[in-house]
C-alpha cells in the first residue's frame, strides 16, 4: 500500500510538474503570438505537445496561432482536438475553426458549426457575430443583419456588430439604420481606423440626398427615393434631406460645419424619438438606439458627442474635447447611467 502512495504521489508530482512546463511554454507562445511573430509561437507551442499532444489550452493556442498565419487547414485540425474532448476552451474552439473554415472559403461549413454551437452553447454575441460575417461572405444580407441583431441583443457594447450592421444596412441601401449603427459605433470605438471607414461613411449618409445646382449654387435639388419613403423610417429620410438643404440657408451660413453637425445630429435623433411614439414596431432601432439617442438629444452632451465620434479625422474635434475636458467627464458619467 506504502509503495502504491509513493508510486501515486511521484505521478502527480510529475504531472504538475509538466502542466506548469506547459504554461510556461504557452506564455512564451502568447507573447510571440502578439507581437505577430507566429512562426516562433508555432515553435514553442509544438515544444507544449510534446509534453502533452492532447491539451486543450495548447491544442487552442495553436489553432489561434494557425489561423493568424493564414494555415486554415492546421487551423482547422487543432481545433477539432479541443472540440472533440468537449472539455475546456470549448466555445473559443468552437469560433476559431468556424472562422478558419470561413477564412479558407468553406463559409456553408462556417455556418453550419456556428449554428451547432448555438444550439450547444445558447445565444452568444461572438457566435452570432461570426455567423453574421460568414453570411454576409455568400452575401446573405438578410441573414448577416439577423445575425449582428442578436449580438448585439446579447451583447450591446460588441462594437464589431454595431460596424457590421451598419455596413449591411447601407449596402441594402436603408440609410436611416445605417446611421443609427454608424453613431453608435463610433461612441463605442472612436479614433481607430475603422472609425475613419466609419465617420467617412456617416458624413456621406447625411448628406446622399443633396445636390447643389452646379449652375446656380443657391438651388439644392433634393432626391428622394421612392423604396426609403415607402419604409417605417420615411418622415426621417425626409427630414436628413431637408437638414441637408438647410445648410445653405442664411440664417446658417455664418455657422461651421462641426456646429451643423451637431445640430443636423440632434434634429435626427429627435425626430425619430418622436416618431417612436407613434410606432408601433418593436425592432432594435426603436427599442434600442432610438431610445438612447433621444435621450441623448434631449440632454446637455450633444456638442461633445458629435465632437468625440469625430475625433479621428476631425482635428478641431480633438482641440474641443481638449478645452472641454469637465463636460468630457461629466458625459461620460451620463454615459454610465443610461
Amino acid at each position: 500500500m506504502k509503495k502504491f502512495l509513493v508510486i501515486f504521489s511521484l505521478l502527480a508530482t510529475i504531472s504538475c510538474f509538466g502542466q506548469g512546463k506547459i504554461d510556461s511554454l504557452v506564455q512564451v507562445g502568447i507573447q510571440y503570438h502578439d507581437k505577430g511573430e507566429y512562426a516562433k509561437a508555432i515553435q514553442v507551442y509544438n515544444e507544449a505537445l510534446k509534453i502533452d499532444p492532447k491539451s486543450t489550452l495548447v491544442n487552442y493556442e495553436l489553432a489561434m496561432t494557425y489561423m493568424y498565419s493564414g494555415d486554415n487547414e492546421k487551423a482547422i485540425k487543432h481545433s477539432d482536438v479541443v472540440i472533440k474532448q468537449k472539455k475546456d476552451l470549448l466555445l473559443p474552439a468552437y469560433i476559431t475553426k468556424g472562422s478558419a473554415l470561413s477564412n479558407s472559403g468553406k463559409i456553408k461549413q462556417a455556418i453550419k458549426l456556428y449554428e451547432e454551437a448555438i444550439k450547444k452553447f445558447g445565444d452568444n454575441y461572438l457566435l452570432y457575430f461570426n455567423l453574421g460575417i460568414s453570411y454576409s461572405k455568400i452575401p446573405d444580407n438578410d441573414n448577416a443583419e439577423l445575425s449582428f441583431i442578436k449580438a448585439i441583443m446579447d451583447k450591446s457594447n460588441h462594437t464589431s456588430s454595431h460596424y457590421g450592421l451598419a455596413i449591411i444596412k447601407h449596402e441594402k441601401d436603408e440609410r436611416v439604420q445605417s446611421l443609427l449603427s454608424l453613431y453608435y459605433f463610433l461612441l463605442l470605438e472612436p479614433s481607430s481606423k475603422r472609425a475613419e471607414t466609419a465617420y467617412k461613411l456617416l458624413k456621406e449618409q447625411l448628406g446622399g440626398n443633396v445636390q447643389k445646382d452646379k449652375n446656380n449654387p443657391m438651388n439644392i435639388n433634393i432626391f428622394l427615393d421612392p423604396k426609403r419613403m415607402e419604409s417605417e423610417f420615411s418622415a426621417a429620410e425626409m427630414m436628413l434631406a431637408m437638414l441637408e438643404a438647410s445648410n445653405t440657408l442664411e440664417e446658417n451660413k455664418d455657422k461651421t460645419k462641426d456646429e451643423l453637425f451637431v445640430e443636423n445630429t440632434k434634429s435626427f435623433f429627435t425626430v425619430l424619438g418622436e416618431l417612436r411614439e407613434n410606432e408601433k414596431k418593436s425592432n432594435i432601432w426603436w427599442d434600442f438606439y432610438v431610445p438612447f439617442f433621444y435621450n441623448l438629444a434631449k440632454s446637455e452632451y450633444m456638442d461633445v458627442f458629435c465632437n468625440y465620434i469625430s475625433i479621428s479625422l476631425n482635428e478641431n474635434a480633438r482641440e474641443w474635447l481638449e478645452t472641454n475636458n469637465e463636460k468630457f467627464e461629466n458625459f461620460g458619467k451620463w454615459i454610465s447611467e443610461e
